[in-house]
């Protein structure tokens, strides 16, 4: 399952990722990883979720974001569930490039069996057609 949570700065995204991110942690039996851009939601995560900055990891494009996803997954193959918190932003506000690591990143996601949940930082409306889908 592939799940996008999108809207304007100030919608309440990151709070309901939180929250889905501390509930995954505790009612699920393999590994839940929650990615963000900086170290912001350090102190809201449990201790039970992996929480990964990839600022630590130079990830600054759909295509370096993608292969870190996809490189975490191949090196645990309890993941159950992958967070990532302002993945338009990491994708340097390239919305081909976030479009293409969301398709690539879905398809490989329903194949394992990963719940996959991104945030973005962008009205509903300006999303592609091929990601609406996802909301």
């Amino acid at each position: 399952m592939i799940k996008l949570i999108a809207g304007l700065k100030g919608t309440g995204k990151t709070k309901t990722l939180i929250e889905m991110v501390n509930t995954a942690a505790e009612e699920t039996e393999g590994s839940v990883i929650c990615i963000e851009q900086g170290n912001k939601l350090r102190y809201d995560i449990s201790y039970h979720a992996r929480l990964v900055n990839t600022q630590d990891y130079s990830i600054e494009s759909g295509e370096a974001l993608y292969g870190f996803v996809t490189g975490v997954c191949a090196s645990n193959y309890d993941i159950k569930h992958i967070f990532i918190d302002s993945a338009l932003k990491i994708c340097q506000n390239d919305l081909s490039s976030f479009e293409n690591f969301v398709n690539r990143t879905a398809a490989f996601a329903t194949k394992d069996s990963i719940d996959l949940v991104v945030t973005a930082s962008i009205g509903e409306e300006n999303l592609p057609e091929s990601l609406k889908k996802y909301l």
